[in-house]
């Protein structure tokens, strides 16, 4: 056995590998982006799948990952996928679908959630996802268990013929602590259909969801949803501990708050720590029966705290939590606010780190967006009711000061199709602007809509050559690609138009974005120069064919 200290999401991607995972498939998003990456980094010395290692490419959204992961399963490979909580929103159709179809190899969907938005739009809870789904949920308190549960993970995966989550969140996807590994950890190579469990491939029929097959597959999940309660009542990774009469229920890396804001007085209280779901009943009930007063403390939803007085019928015993408004329900846990609703003290906060300044995030010094934006924002001197929707990237920061020129941001790929909406109501000019891996991820069939309507909008693809926010992965549409897919959608190629953001082209980009706001129908812009964290052989020339044509 070795120490090596790592990240949250370093550890759930060790634990794939030692479990023998033939791929691993996803997209990025913050905070889940480094489990895929770990992986990648150990797989390009591993080989290629047909000589015992694994495959490691991004896709191009969520959907297509988890469905990626599902054949590999379908084949009997192992695989992990990964994406943030709002990315399985994207995936939900093969996810939910899956848990009737079952696995044959191992799949594993890990999931970063990101309580307090540190950066994404909301605080949805994947445990609720995965309870609508009706498929177990491994939820790990530290570093330890993210590898040693990520491994068993696959096995239970198997074993009970389900996709399993594995729900991290932003504190521990990016917090370091030392995990003891197997001294050739890393090293693993994928197993074969006979080592992971498989035997053949599976019955099509079981595969193939249409109504009648899909009814007695559901059936099916539904008769299973019993013994996955009895697998988390004894598995190991739930624990209890019944000691006073007060007592809390904890899950994930909320037990550590707790832990810490009780010190040494905590063998006096009595405790579940809940780290697999569903819910296991059975130690629920016995920590009410045992206990006066229960606090529930878990980050995100209030989703044990509900059960606990809806359908377990709680009743005789004091319930505190976040519906009782004892901790906040938005925002991230922290061992202060356990501590203040366990009435115990917190420890002052240090004069130095009072009275900071604020930071909020603005564009890179140099970004390309910025003079897009300057560009934009000058053309549009005049026009009386300007709407510009924006979309997720780095350049939803052109809604701070001084540039204003995002007046609406809500999801991946949303910006054309608001903005194709909002032009139907008579809304002029109705702009948009979506990054290049953005308009590839689910951007794409918002153009195909717009081009077959000829929509009265002005469309900016932002094409800095790379997935930037996330760490500067690789875009499936940028370069000559992504011109190939805007004219092969149907989009005039005398409207598409490729600008270089540069202060010398300033003038002339001003100019072409007022003569496209003009006209009436669609037209396409695509600002292009690379992120200036890009190497330079990413960095291709400006001119591009449109139409046999190099348009500049």
């Amino acid at each position: 056995m070795r120490n090596e200290l790592l990240l949250g999401n370093e550890a759930v991607a060790l634990g794939a590998i030692d479990a023998g995972i033939s791929g691993v498939f996803g997209y990025p998003g913050t905070p889940s982006t480094e489990i895929f990456e770990t992986v990648e980094r150990r797989a390009a010395g591993l080989g290629p799948i047909s000589m015992g290692g694994l495959s490691a490419a991004w896709s191009p959204n969520e959907k297509v990952a988890y469905e990626e992961a599902l054949g590999m399963s379908y084949a009997g490979g192992r695989c992990l996928v990964t994406m943030k909580h709002v990315g399985l929103n994207v995936a939900a159709d093969p996810f939910i679908n899956s848990a009737l179809t079952g696995v044959n190899g191992g799949l594993v969907v890990a999931v970063g959630d990101d309580p307090g938005m540190h950066s994404s739009q909301n605080e949805q809870d994947t445990r609720v996802f995965a309870d609508f789904a009706r498929v177990p949920v491994f939820e790990p308190s530290n570093q330890q268990e993210a590898y040693d549960m990520t491994r068993l993970a696959f096995e239970y995966s198997e074993e009970v013929g389900l996709p399993v989550v594995m729900r991290m969140v932003t504190r521990l996807c990016h917090s370091r602590a030392n995990v003891q590994l197997p001294g050739d950890s890393g090293e693993a190579r994928s197993l074969s259909l006979s080592e992971s469990g498989g035997k053949g491939l599976p019955d099509p029929n079981d595969w193939t969801l249409v109504p009648i097959n899909a009814r007695r597959r559901n059936e099916r999940l539904v008769r299973m949803q019993p013994s996955l309660v009895r697998d988390s009542e004894i598995c190991e990774q739930n624990v209890l501990r019944l000691a006073g009469a007060r007592g809390v229920i904890t899950s994930g890396i909320a037990h550590n708050y707790f832990r810490e804001a009780v010190g040494a007085e905590s063998e006096d209280w009595s405790v579940l720590k809940i780290t697999r779901y569903p819910i296991p009943v059975s130690l629920v009930r016995q920590i009410v029966d045992h206990c006066d007063e229960l606090f529930v403390i878990e980050e995100g939803y209030p989703y044990i705290e509900r059960l606990l007085s809806g359908l377990l019928g709680l009743h005789g015993i004091a319930l505190r939590g976040k519906q009782t408004g004892d901790l906040p329900q938005t925002g991230e846990l922290s061992p202060d606010l356990v501590a203040a609703m366990l009435g115990l003290p917190s420890p002052p906060i240090p004069d130095a780190i009072k009275g900071l300044a604020g930071r909020p995030p603005q564009l890179c010094k140099g970004c390309p967006h910025a003079d897009s934006f300057r560009a934009l924002i000058e053309a549009v001197q005049g026009e009386e009711h300007p709407v510009m929707f924006g979309d997720i990237g780095c350049y939803t920061l052109g809604v701070m000061p001084p540039f204003r020129a995002v007046h609406s941001c809500v999801d991946m790929g949303s910006s054309i199709a608001m903005a194709h909406g909002a032009s139907k109501m008579g809304v002029r000019p109705s702009i948009c602007t979506v990054g290049d891996s953005t308009f590839g991820h689910t951007g794409m069939n918002a153009l195909l809509s717009a081009a077959a309507a000829d929509a009265d909008i002005t469309v900016f693809v932002l094409d800095n050559a790379t997935t930037a926010m996330t760490g500067a992965q690789d875009s499936h549409t940028c370069g000559q690609r992504l011109i190939d897919v805007i004219l092969g959608v149907g989009v005039d190629p005398a409207h598409v138009h490729v600008i270089e953001p540069k202060p010398q082209k300033h003038k002339e980009n001003v100019e072409i974005i007022r003569r496209e706001l003009s006209h009436r129908g669609l037209s396409v812009i695509v600002p292009r120069r690379a992120c200036i964290h890009v190497k330079p052989a990413r960095r291709a020339p400006v001119e591009l064919a449109v139409n046999g044509t190099g348009v500049g």
